[in-house]
């Protein structure tokens, strides 16, 4: 038998010390998280502010019939730059293409800033849209590179709350610059922080540089980017404009993107395989349902139920702080639910919101549950898209994660442009006269709510299988 005394001294005087905590706004990191989140900031307050400032931009460059270019170009243009982006930092590391973007993203600025003529402003608009294709797949390998996976979902949650206060104030300050200064201010005043996000990001780069392990050349992919670019203009532009013509225009956009856009995503991302290619199809399921019927609230909450355009934001306002909230929680430390869980949890909550904004269309629901439901999507859209993301990075070698990060911003993209597509092509087949379009945006509710339905029912295809590696295989 063990004396007492011995078994006393048998145990440690005291237990081992727990290991630091990971800290995100310390030292050379905390430095790269201000430059993340700037640029994340700059490319949001754009694109919140743009729709406010075009109809005076249009106005005063007499450039009306060239309206949709300005988006589309941005659109198209980016996709190209997305998949740049992922094949550059497989091969030699995110640097070059973070910093060719931002100077790209700057020159669009000051090139639709300056316009004088239409052209010139789509142009700007085109280039933008590069540069920023360019930015955010860079900073997704970053955000792989610099931080451990610990500290990942807090970066993406931090990356979300900077779209909070451009979703609040952006369309407002816009309008005002627009209308009593000149609207040439929406792009030309946030040039400065492009100098602030490069001098907090750039220094730290260097350790980041250099060829993933095991990365191999993927060519052609560019050539298949601009074609599913393409193909993405026409659906985005034959959506909007329900004619005979525009028919052929989809189908003409449709045959670019069907031999394209599968080669630019991980093999089986179509049919929902499990792990990364689910995932990939998340993020388009997700973005598409959301915007596609986001893009119609307001307008349904101004026709329908007589609402002001500032009341009818609110429900705007809603869904940015919902999401901020959504991408909080999902990014804290304490929060053990697991990734696929959150995901489903939020496409259906997702859902939720749809169907209840979709109620509003009744006289007898109060205008205030629009505002309620909104912020309920942007809930989970925060905790499905952060945690999205995150999981992209887990499941993909460090050889793939710049063309993981592209094929998820692609997914993104494509969704959003066909289910807006959809939507406006319903909105324009069914519209009749302002306060008598209750069925059409009935109907554009119903199909985005079952696309959140369908989504909420594969999210659990994200989970890999058991024991399988985490990797993507090879995108074509």
């Amino acid at each position: 038998m063990v004396p007492r005394t011995a078994a006393r001294s048998a145990r440690p005087s005291r237990r081992p010390a727990a290991p630091a905590p990971e800290r995100l706004l310390t030292g050379e990191r905390g430095r790269m998280t201000v430059g993340i989140v700037t640029a994340v900031l700059l490319l949001a307050f754009e694109a919140m502010a743009v729709a406010t400032a075009m109809p005076v931009a249009v106005r005063e460059l007499d450039g009306l019939p060239l309206y949709a270019w300005a988006f589309s170009a941005f659109s198209t243009t980016s996709l190209v730059g997305m998949v740049t982006a992922g094949e550059v930092c497989d091969r030699r590391g995110p640097r070059a293409p973070l910093l060719v973007g931002v100077l790209t993203f700057a020159a669009g600025l000051v090139l639709a800033g300056a316009a004088t003529a239409m052209p010139v402003f789509v142009l700007g608009r085109a280039v933008q849209g590069l540069g920023a294709g360019l930015v955010i797949v860079a900073l997704y390998v970053v955000v792989a590179r610099a931080y451990p996976a610990s500290l990942r979902p807090r970066v993406f949650s931090a990356m979300s709350s900077a779209w909070v206060l451009p979703s609040i104030v952006g369309p407002a300050l816009a309008g005002w610059l627009a209308e009593s200064l000149t609207w040439r201010l929406v792009f030309l005043a946030v040039l400065p922080f492009v100098g602030l996000a490069l001098a907090c990001v750039l220094p730290g780069l260097g350790a980041l540089e250099g060829p993933a392990e095991g990365a191999v050349p993927r060519r052609g992919r560019k050539r298949l980017a601009l074609l599913a670019a393409v193909g993405a203009a026409l659906v985005q532009y034959a959506g909007g404009h329900l004619v005979l013509s525009s028919a052929l225009v989809a189908a003409a956009g449709v045959a670019l993107l069907v031999p394209s856009l599968p080669r630019l995503l991980p093999p089986g991302t179509l049919r929902a395989a499990r792990g990364l290619p689910a995932t990939i199809l998340m993020r388009g399921v997700l973005s598409g349902a959301f915007v596609g019927a986001e893009s119609f609230v307001p307008l349904m909450l101004v026709q329908e139920r007589g609402l002001s355009a500032t009341a009818a934001g609110l429900c705007l306002t809603g869904s940015a702080l919902g999401w901020a909230a959504g991408s909080w929680f999902q990014g804290r430390p304490a929060t053990r639910v697991p990734r696929p869980r959150l995901v489903q949890g939020g496409c259906g909550l997702l859902a939720l919101g749809i169907g209840l904004v979709a109620l509003t269309l009744l006289d007898a629901v109060p205008t205030a549950v629009a505002v309620l439901a909104w912020t309920v999507a942007g809930l989970g859209m925060g905790l499905a898209m952060a945690s999205v993301s995150v999981l992209t990075l887990e499941l993909s070698p460090p050889a793939d994660q710049g063309a993981s990060s592209a094929a998820l911003q692609v997914s993104d993209a494509v969704g959003a442009i066909a289910l807006v597509g959809l939507a406006g092509a319903l909105f324009a087949g069914l519209h009749a006269a302002p306060g008598q379009d209750a069925d059409a945006f009935a109907l554009i509710y119903a199909a985005m709510l079952a696309v959140a339905v369908v989504g909420t029912l594969l999210a659990p295809r994200v989970r890999p299988r058991a024991h399988a590696a985490p990797a993507g295989g090879r995108h074509a």
